[in-house]
């Protein structure tokens, strides 16, 4: 069975089509283990309980200043309406409509993605969303839950086939008040891109960092003190 989904979601379309192919950078990767989001968790307003509008959310994003020396800001991409086909996830054909429109997304959002030239021109790419603590959660969590519930399933985007392997993983416990990670490999015509996607709720806001797994984890507590700066 295939079901089509906008290559919107949670930024699969700067994996599938910005991320370099000959990437296979593991630096950092740790052993699978269940996503930090607690099941059955009360989800508390917390900072930023106020949504914040996207141009107030791009001045909180991360900066070639923040990073250091090395980093390239990458221009930003116009937004893909292609869509792509999902072969072979259960979890995600029971999302259906929902993984391109409604739920899935957030009006309220920004996003940068850098290169850096320091390690085999690997990226990192930051994403904000601002909504009610409890929108941001569920549908993360939604999210997160459908793509990893498949350890192994296919992306066609076009006349491209990617073999696609998830695995979950810890997320650093002290950040946030929800925490999401995962692993996910991406194999075209057998070259493949290893990618690390940890997503943190911080009350109403949401961080999703994604790229290279060292990159990921240097930059992440960093990411997150300046999103979810009060004042």
């Amino acid at each position: 069975m295939r079901v089509r989904i906008t290559a919107t979601v949670l930024g699969i379309s700067a994996v599938l089509f910005a991320v370099p192919a000959c990437s296979t950078d593991t630096s950092n990767a740790q052993p699978g283990a269940a996503s930090s989001a607690l099941a059955g968790k009360t989800v508390q307003p917390g900072q930023n309980a106020v949504p914040l509008s996207s141009a107030a959310l791009k001045t909180r994003l991360l900066d070639e200043r923040d990073l250091g020396s090395g980093y390239l800001r990458k221009p930003e991409r116009v937004t893909r309406h292609d869509d792509v086909t999902v072969v072979g996830c259960p979890a995600l054909n029971e999302l259906g409509g929902d993984a391109a429109t409604g739920s899935l997304t957030f009006p309220r959002k920004a996003k940068v993605t850098f290169t850096y030239i320091g390690s085999s021109n690997s990226e990192v790419s930051e994403e904000l969303y601002s909504d009610s603590a409890s929108t941001l959660s569920d549908g993360i969590d939604r999210i997160f839950e459908a793509m990893t519930g498949c350890p192994t399933y296919q992306v066609v985007a076009g006349s491209t086939v990617i073999d696609m392997a998830t695995r979950k993983l810890t997320a650093p416990p002290q950040l946030g008040d929800e925490q999401w990670s995962q692993l996910l490999t991406f194999s075209v015509n057998g070259r493949s891109t290893v990618v690390k996607q940890t997503a943190i709720r911080d009350g109403g806001m949401l961080l999703i960092v994604s790229g290279s797994p060292a990159l990921v984890d240097r930059h992440l507590a960093k990411a997150l003190t300046k999103a979810a700066a009060v004042g």
